[in-house]
């Protein structure tokens, strides 16, 4: 489970994250909500190390996760799928792998062990395309490389900063049902950002609320009411 307790975040003297608190329960999927410019990307950046951030409490599975530094975090099973994707363009599909594999090992204890083949199969078009450049790939094609390049780590959460922006809708779908099945079979913790109210409905066990960098709301996912949606997410 990861904890977060009181979070504050600051960029020089702008207050961006205001005494967030929340939890992220095992084995369900928490969506981080909220319009443009609310600090849902930086709560996710605080959570990793990428950027300072003050709290009570910042826990994942029993570990002080504000002793931890970033590079470190991977190795306690987080992994995280920033947006942008920040693939390697110029290294082919399987290289930017095969980047994970050091952090797979040590997790398993596999020594020579290559790209599972687990990922393969979730995502058959990075097989296809494996000799392939990064940068030659679709932006949803990337995407795919993306989470499937930290589910090489062995996570046992996986965090998402808006796995399906500017997609095009065939990947949506295919990106939307790996994240279930995930979540629903394979008993992975998520964490996501997401803007598209009907997967918010479709995956969110849990949401959090953001607005101004203050949690306004939160709860099980049958508790988003249209209330809430007019006031904080209709645009």
């Amino acid at each position: 489970m990861l904890s977060v307790k009181n979070l504050n975040q600051y960029y020089g003297q702008s207050h961006i994250l205001h005494d967030i608190s929340f939890t992220a329960p095992e084995k369900q999927c928490t969506c981080i909500i909220g319009r443009n410019g609310v600090g849902k990307t930086t709560l996710l950046k605080s959570i990793m190390g990428q950027v300072a951030a003050k709290a009570e409490q910042l826990a994942y599975d029993g570990t002080d996760l504000l002793k931890q530094r970033a590079e470190k975090r991977p190795y306690l099973g987080i992994a995280y799928v920033p947006q942008g994707r920040q693939i390697f363009s110029q290294l082919s599909v399987e290289d930017n792998l095969r980047i994970s594999l050091p952090v797979y090992r040590k997790r398993t204890g596999e020594r020579s062990a290559g790209v599972p083949e687990m990922i393969y199969e979730l995502f058959p078009v990075l097989y296809d395309m494996k000799q392939r450049r990064g940068g030659d790939l679709s932006g949803g094609q990337q995407q795919q490389l993306a989470i499937g390049r930290a589910l090489i780590l062995n996570p046992s959460l996986l965090i998402l900063d808006e796995p399906t922006e500017g997609i095009q809708p065939n990947i949506v779908d295919d990106i939307t049902r790996v994240i279930r099945r995930l979540n629903q079979e394979w008993g992975l913790t998520v964490l996501i950002v997401e803007q598209k109210l009907n997967l918010i409905k479709l995956l969110a066990d849990h949401f959090v609320l953001l607005e101004r960098g203050h949690c306004v709301a939160q709860g099980g996912g049958g508790e988003l009411t249209e209330e809430l949606i007019q006031q904080y997410l209709s645009v």
